[in-house]
């Protein structure tokens, strides 16, 4: 039987319900469009992989590829993964002391939220980057409706009830470090890290999003379109950037 956190990971991207498929599918999209606009190099490499999305592609895109994580499951999978995939290595590595050297590109997708010092994690990736070299980045918005709503519905109980209206895998999120877009621009720059392209991504509607199926799905996408570029994109679920070392660091 699966890990709880794959098991999890695996469901995301197949929901029953359409909006929570296409939260996940939306930031997909971005991020694969993001790693092919930038792979000119020959090495890339995935902090915190999960249950290992998008591995295949970059093994496709480039000759040498790690995938870093400290968490088991997601190691054991990246293992699955690279007897299939030659030009794929497992590390277990902490992005916040890495020694792995450094990329020409650096996915770190989902994983900043997780971190207890999401500032010391950005410096590491500031280090892994070659010279040239692009990390591609997303995490939550602090502010967004999922999360502010996630902060009830993973209470003891309400959890329970959560489970049975989506009847798939919910775990608690583990967002620890959900950072605004303020603050994390001021910790890129902090960082010695410079913004080439950036978007914000995905809007939950509560309870419409539970009852309205795949009409639910099309408003919530219409709506972030409205929304997107105004004050309130906070909202919106993600933020993603793609980024370069800054030339003042």
């Amino acid at each position: 039987m699966d890990d709880p956190l794959l098991e999890l990971q695996d469901t995301l991207y197949a929901s029953r319900n359409p909006t929570r498929r296409w939260l996940h599918h939306e930031r997909r999209r971005w991020i694969e469009a993001a790693l092919r606009r930038h792979a000119v190099g020959r090495s890339a490499i995935e902090i915190g992989p999960g249950s290992g999305v998008y591995l295949p592609l970059l093994c496709d895109l480039f000759e040498e590829v790690v995938a870093a994580d400290v968490e088991n499951a997601f190691l054991a999978r990246a293992r699955e993964l690279a007897a299939e995939r030659p030009n794929l290595r497992v590390e277990r590595d902490d992005i916040t002391d890495s020694r792995l050297g450094t990329f020409d590109l650096v996915l770190c997708t989902e994983v900043l939220e997780h971190v207890p010092d999401p500032l010391a994690a950005l410096r590491g990736l500031r280090r892994l980057l070659a010279p040239g070299g692009t990390l591609v980045l997303s995490t939550p918005q602090r502010h967004s409706t999922l999360e502010l709503l996630g902060r009830v519905a993973f209470r003891p109980g309400v959890l329970q009830l959560v489970r049975l209206v989506y009847r798939e895998p919910i775990l608690p999120t583990g967002h620890i470090s959900l950072m605004t877009e303020r603050a994390l621009r001021d910790g890129f720059a902090a960082a010695g890290l410079e913004i080439v392209a950036s978007e914000k991504t995905g809007l939950y509607l509560p309870l419409v999003a539970e009852a309205g199926g795949e009409r639910a799905r099309g408003a919530s996408a219409r709506l972030a379109t409205r929304i997107r570029g105004t004050r309130l994109d906070a909202l919106l679920w993600t933020q993603l950037y793609e980024l370069r070392a800054s030339d003042a660091h």
